[in-house]
Parts: C-alpha cells; structure tokens; sequence
C-alpha cells in the first residue's frame, strides 16, 4: 500500500490501526467495515498516546489469522500466534526502541492541544502513513 493512500485513508477520519485491519480484511475473510469497527479505538496510541495503533492492528491481524480458539488444539494454535507475533515485534523494534506512540509521534496526541501540534508540524501525515505502510510490509512477510 502506498503513502499516498494511507494519507488519504487518514483523510477520510480512519486511524493507522484501522488502516492496518482494512487492508488485510478480504485476505482473514471478514469485510472491511468489521476489520475498522474492531480496530476503532485503537488509533492514537488507543486513543491515550499510549501503544501504537498501527502497532496494535498487526497484533489483530495476527490474532485474527493465526489466533488460538479451537479447544482441541489450542496449545499448538497458541504456540503458532506467538511465534507470529514475536516475529512480528522483532521486525517492529529492529528499527524503534518503543512502540509507544507518543514517543514515536513526538507529540501527545490524546489531548487537543498535542493532535493539532502533529497536524500543524506534517509529522502525523508524514511519520505515521510511513509507519503503517511499514507495518503493512512487515505482516505481509508474516502473514
């Protein structure tokens, strides 16, 4: 997915885990309007500048393939999930030191004041289409 698209996506009101979900929705065989529904309150660090949204929608797109929820083999499944999710975090911080997103952003973006400094500043349009097109890669080498 390009740049430009996730701009345009964040132009719209959706939020980097929505992004994250969305694109992989008809691939995990539910509809794009569940995968943002499930993710909404995700972006922003769920929405109090705390863990990244991109960051948590691969952990959903992760969950939602790999997920352990079959009693007779629940141990194996779980076993897959993890395994998929530690790969998918080692990718993630081979490059960041914190998927906290107020650290990565810069800016506190759970107060008015914060979200119109990184809009003002071109960082959430700039550093965060980025970041989701990163994860985005990421889970399609996992995935």
């Amino acid at each position: 997915m390009e740049e430009k698209v996730i701009q345009e996506q964040f132009m719209k009101g959706y939020d980097c885990s929505q992004v994250v979900t969305a694109h992989f929705a008809e691939q995990l065989g539910v509809t794009e309007e569940l995968a943002n529904r499930m993710s909404a309150c995700f972006g922003g660090g769920m929405m109090q500048a705390d863990t990244c949204g991109a960051f948590v929608g691969a952990l959903i797109v992760i969950g939602l393939k790999y997920g352990h929820y079959n009693p007779e083999h629940l141990l194996a499944q779980k076993d897959v999930m993890m395994e998929k999710s530690a790969e998918f975090k080692k990718k993630f911080f081979e490059k960041r030191t914190t998927c906290n997103c107020k650290e990565l952003l810069g800016y506190d973006v759970s107060t008015p004041e914060g979200f119109q400094q990184a809009l003002e500043s071109g960082r959430m349009m700039s550093f965060c289409p980025a970041l989701v097109k990163e994860v985005i890669e990421y889970l399609d080498e996992i995935l």
